[in-house]
């Protein structure tokens, strides 16, 4: 499923295009996705200005005049497709196939663009266990779907003071902690995995052992927090990580899976110097966990 680092590299695609843009038609498909399309969503989206393209954790945010949200998921092989009138291919370099068979395109946003011309935003999903969803004006945050969501894992907001508060008194192991997007919203396995391995932590400790007993963050908490922004950082700078079926908006592919360090390298030596380890893998409440019991403790 796509992370957070993915989703943002698809608003950055989307963005040029979209944002400013008249959405003039929408060609719905099908009546459903993982869930049925809102009622009259079509229709409730035509002729309306796109005003801005945003982010919350995984999930991508279309804001539109009057207020109105398109909330979307991209699931497990969702992904956005930009056609430009004056080309006769899908936008973007491709690097391997991705779908391009019609039965797969759900949902088609005709839009004119700001600076002129015309373009189509397709949404292609092969597995349909991605959806989209409206909020109403001035809902957004109380939306089901966004409404218990917890901090952003980027920014200065992440600190180790922050995550003491988050983790004091929890018995969960860390990565189950760090993936409870009731705390930090926008964590996937892949990057707790990363992100752990840079702050040699084990996925295993109990998350309240980053807090001091009265409460008080710790040097694992500093260097926590410092990881995750790190491998945030770094996978969007990469575009993200092209696993399975993820591929950005323009066709282009994220690079940062070339640059784990534990995340699908079982058995292989841990790149910390002067480690020596090698890397294992375990399965926590029903994922793999990557990470090195020799550093990481």
């Amino acid at each position: 499923m796509p992370e957070l680092p993915e989703v943002e590299t698809v608003r950055r695609g989307l963005q040029p295009v979209m944002e400013g843009a008249l959405l003039v038609s929408v060609e719905q498909n099908r009546a459903d996705l993982r869930f049925p399309f809102p009622e009259r969503f079509a229709d409730r989206l035509a002729n309306r200005r796109i005003e801005a393209l945003g982010r919350r954790a995984k999930y991508l945010t279309i804001h539109l005049d009057g207020g109105l949200c398109i909330i979307s998921h991209l699931g497990m092989s969702g992904s956005y497709r930009i056609e430009l009138e004056d080309k006769a291919r899908t936008a973007g370099a491709f690097h391997h196939d991705r779908s391009k068979n019609t039965l797969h395109d759900h949902l088609v946003m005709n839009i004119e663009r700001k600076g002129g011309g015309l373009a189509r935003i397709i949404y292609n999903d092969p597995r349909r266990f991605g959806f989209m969803a409206l909020a109403e004006p001035g809902m957004l945050d109380s939306h089901p779907m966004l409404s218990g969501l917890g901090v952003e894992p980027t920014g200065n907001a992440l600190s180790g003071e922050l995550l003491a508060g988050l983790f004091a008194g929890k018995q969960a192991p860390l990565k189950a902690a760090l993936l409870d997007q009731r705390l930090i919203a926008g964590l996937g396995n892949i990057y707790v995995c990363e992100a752990l391995w840079r702050a040699g932590l084990s996925p295993v400790r109990k998350a309240a052992t980053i807090v001091t007993p009265n409460g008080r963050k710790t040097a694992g908490a500093d260097a926590l927090a410092f990881a995750i922004r790190d491998v945030i950082a770094d996978a969007l700078a990469a575009g993200g990580s092209s696993l399975r079926d993820y591929i950005g908006a323009d066709g282009s592919l994220g690079y940062f899976q070339h640059s784990f360090s534990v995340y699908d390298r079982e058995g292989a030596s841990c790149p910390r110097p002067g480690c020596g380890g090698t890397v294992e893998r375990i399965v926590q409440s029903g994922r793999s966990t990557f990470f090195c019991a020799r550093c990481q403790l």
